[in-house]
């Protein structure tokens, strides 16, 4: 009982994901180097695959303590990714920054609640990308 109550077994959200099945090739990485970890909210996209503020998708729960474990392991899938205009690494998964306010006026506006585009954005030349093969 100690055990969970100990500061280093404090459970955070590591990130979400669109679908179940790339959530799940994250869990499956992490558990082949045996750091535990979970997901929730699966049946709830396959239901509802809308992604926003609202829904942000399956999310992956680890222990705060792997933190910087489960960053050098998933860090190897983004450092084989390079920006096609300038072929850099730092390559980042997130919401498009373009048109950021129609999904939350047309939600005001009318609503509807739209899912939120997530696209590859390379950090040093800020270009969007929809696929980086």
């Amino acid at each position: 009982m100690e055990e969970l109550l100990n500061s280093d077994s404090k459970i955070v959200v590591f990130d979400s994901y669109d679908t179940v099945m790339s959530a799940n090739l994250v869990k499956t990485k992490l558990d082949a180097y045996g750091v535990p970890c979970f997901l929730t909210d699966e049946h709830f996209v396959s239901m509802v695959p809308i992604r926003n503020d609202l829904f942000p998708g399956v999310r992956l729960y680890i222990f705060e303590k792997d933190l910087d474990q489960v960053k050098e392991i998933l860090v190897e899938e983004h450092a084989r990714q390079r920006c096609p205009s300038c072929q850099s690494t730092h390559i980042v998964f997130e919401p498009s920054r373009k048109g950021k306010f129609t999904p939350i006026l047309t939600s005001i506006l009318f609503g509807l609640f739209l899912p939120v585009k997530r696209v590859y954005i390379c950090e040093n030349c800020e270009k969007e990308f929809e696929s980086l093969e």
